[in-house]
């Protein structure tokens, strides 16, 4: 008779043989686990015992935490967040040192939901929770080449006090991230004609393409990759693109202003008004924004230097946009690059079912050489 190893039990063993060298949790509960998956099974509930990860040190404090619990999710740890003095925007800190790309150790899988992304990646978890100031979910989902979602902001408690950041979930397809949107945004969702789930939805899909909203520099390779994938996109007749201009204003010096407590100070006022009315126009009709999820490739563990790898995602944290990171292909020295989709405010559900089109119609993503030495050596 051949024994069946159970999920949590699957993710445990994972984690075990690699997380030493990736560096993505902070802490494990196997115990914990393996109890709550018991009871999940024993008292028949949705998610059965689900493996999943939660963001940093407060992680199983929080509201998605709670909600997946209640459903029958099964926290397997706490994954990395950037440690003390580390700059916020490279990388993440786990227990035994800093947090590697499973793709490339040489750099970071980006931040701040570092470790979400790389247990993901790797399937030490089935999905992770994250959260998303600037860029701290689409980033490292990105880098990692996995999906991340971020939520529109102030539908789900923020753990910022700006109201910047916006709670976010990180898996390894869009189709994997539904339990999230089922159990932890349920009813909340305020699009009135959502369902719980997603439909799919009439194809092809009304887009706008951005390489750099206007004012980005963007590395000539990764906006090679996205257009690439749009272009594919558009050939299988999953988007059909609409003759508007992303022309945003620049946001940095707004983001900073309403990060530093000055969300009324005049030039972030105007940025901030200015870019809400282009991205109502832009987004009009259910159409979708397309753009690169970061300029830049991920960076050595030295640091990103004078680069804002957020130069392309801060601007819906302003907004309040729900967008999402998919896996869009790779540089060619082996990096992995995001395609980035924003929706209307609110149209969360809705944007989760233009993902799973958008990832239909594009190579499924590959899984880490890392991971795939592991499962074979399982």
């Amino acid at each position: 008779m051949t024994r069946t190893t159970s999920a949590v039990a699957r993710a445990l063993d994972r984690i075990g043989r690699l997380d030493p060298a990736l560096h993505a949790f902070i802490e494990v509960w196997p115990d914990e686990a393996l109890a709550r998956e018991r009871e999940a099974a024993a008292r028949r509930l949705p998610l059965g015992g689900l493996p999943f990860a939660v963001k940093g040190p407060s992680g199983i404090r929080s509201f998605a935490a709670r909600r997946l619990i209640a459903a029958g999710g099964s926290p397997v740890g706490a994954t990395s967040v950037p440690g003390p003095g580390t700059h916020w925007q490279t990388w993440g800190l786990g227990a035994h040192g800093r947090t590697v790309n499973p793709w490339r150790a040489d750099r970071t899988p980006g931040g701040s939901s570092a470790g979400s992304a790389v247990a993901v990646a790797t399937g030490m978890a089935e999905l992770a929770t994250g959260s998303d100031g600037a860029g701290s979910v689409r980033i490292p989902a990105a880098w990692c080449g996995v999906f991340g979602l971020k939520t529109t902001n102030g539908l789900l408690p923020s753990p910022d006090r700006s109201g910047l950041a916006s709670a976010g979930v990180l898996a390894r397809s869009a189709a994997a991230a539904e339990p999230y949107l089922r159990h932890v945004l349920g009813d909340g969702v305020p699009d009135a004609a959502a369902p719980a789930l997603p439909l799919p939805l009439p194809l092809p899909l009304p887009a706008v393409y951005s390489e750099d909203l206007g004012f980005a520099e963007v590395d000539p390779e990764v906006a090679a990759v996205v257009r690439a994938a749009v272009d594919r996109l558009v050939a299988a007749g999953t988007v059909r693109l609409l003759g508007r201009d992303a022309a945003l204003l620049d946001p940095v010096g707004a983001w900073t202003a309403v990060r530093g407590g000055s969300p009324d100070a005049p030039e972030a006022v105007r940025v901030r008004r200015t870019n809400d009315e282009r991205l109502d126009t832009l987004l009009a009709g259910g159409a979708l924004l397309l753009t690169p999820v970061t300029p830049n490739r991920p960076h050595g563990h030295e640091g990103p230097g004078d680069l804002y790898s957020t130069a392309l995602t801060w601007a819906f944290n302003l907004s309040g946009h729900p967008a999402a990171s998919l896996p869009a292909g790779f540089t060619g020295d082996g990096c992995p690059v995001g395609l980035q989709l924003a929706a209307a405010r609110g149209a969360d559900v809705r944007l989760l079912a233009a993902a799973r089109a958008v990832e239909e119609a594009l190579p499924a993503a590959p899984v880490p050489p890392t991971a795939g030495r592991a499962a074979a050596g399982h």
